[in-house]
């Protein structure tokens, strides 16, 4: 037997660690301590699924222990158990990793920037109270005109922001040029609803998302833009290689998992463009308003967005109600 037999090829995965950051689409605890990812992040949906793990069973009973010491068990009390969760799981999911933990704003806020500059701050404050600083979490915020504002004012404040629901090249631009630490394009979404209207792409590197996320990079890269492109919402192994380089990536761990057990060369499929210098103007709410409303995908996609994740929010809050009836 040769030395070259005795070593085990790399997977795909530890490959695709060199070339971007991998970041956990999940806060599933055991998958996270399995597939080790620089960055995890928490929402209503995750933390719904918490609720049915042991591995979070005495901060759930420490919280609804809580609700019962209220005078009433009324919406406010659940809100307030729904945000002290969101907080709760974040803050153990931090120890797991080395990164940041996303942590969700409320979608029901989307649309309203002072709403959403105040809970983010109260998130911060409570992680502050576990003893958690600003440089272990990212506040998430879905990227209307409003959470862009919101992002602008946060991230003026030393308080870091991942922009999601990006699917218009004015959209994440804008999220730039409002400091924003970080945007998520969701590539998957974008798929599905070209697939939906009958356009299926002949190649990967066809892919609506795909294409759509390599034109955000590439932008970003020569403007000088500090923020951080984040592809997101991956339907297939083939969608996470072919932005290989990106960078970052987050990836649910069924996908991380195939990545894992898989070898295979994998490249570099982005690469970083020498900066331009060019006078460019900065958009504003007109331009992004117009340019979204001509876009039916990024629209709708955008409104179906914040309905699914305000649901999940809603779901979350009504399990807690049950739970303290």
């Amino acid at each position: 037997m040769t030395a070259t037999d005795t070593v085990s090829a790399p997977s795909r995965l530890q490959q695709l660690r060199e070339l971007s950051v991998v970041v956990a689409d999940t806060g599933d605890y055991d998958a996270i301590v399995r597939l080790r990812p620089v960055d995890c992040t928490t929402n209503p949906t995750l933390v719904k699924k918490a609720l049915g793990l042991p591995v979070y069973a005495e901060l759930i009973e420490r919280e609804l222990a809580w609700a019962r010491t209220q005078a009433s068990t009324g919406k406010g009390v659940v809100d307030e158990v729904a945000d002290r969760l969101t907080v709760g799981v974040g803050a153990m999911l931090t120890g797991l990793v080395p990164g940041r933990v996303s942590t969700e704003v409320d979608a029901d806020l989307a649309h309203d920037t002072a709403a959403t500059v105040a809970k983010a701050r109260k998130f911060v404050d409570m992680y502050a109270q576990r003893g958690i600083g600003r440089d272990k979490i990212l506040i998430k915020v879905a990227a209307t005109w409003e959470g862009v504002e919101a992002a602008r004012q946060l991230q003026a404040e030393g308080i870091d922001c991942n922009l999601t629901l990006i699917f218009n090249p004015t959209q994440a631009i804008a999220c730039a040029e409002a400091g924003a630490f970080l945007i998520s394009p969701f590539v998957g979404r974008i798929l599905d609803w070209y697939k939906a209207h009958g356009q299926v792409p002949a190649s990967i590197d066809e892919d609506p998302g795909v294409v759509f996320v390599r034109g955000v990079y590439t932008e970003f890269k020569k403007r000088g833009a500090a923020t951080v492109v984040m592809g997101a919402s991956f339907r297939s192994v083939e969608q996470v290689l072919a932005l290989a380089g990106c960078d970052r990536l987050t990836i649910s761990p069924d996908l991380l998992e195939q990545l894992d057990a898989s070898t295979g060369t994998v490249e570099r499929k982005l690469v970083a463009p020498a900066r331009e210098q060019r006078v460019i103007a900065p958009v504003d709410q007109a331009r992004f308003d117009a340019d979204l409303a001509a876009d039916a995908m990024a629209s709708e996609k955008l409104a179906e967005g914040i309905a699914a994740f305000a649901k999940d929010l809603d779901a979350l809050r009504s399990d807690i109600a049950q739970r303290l009836a």
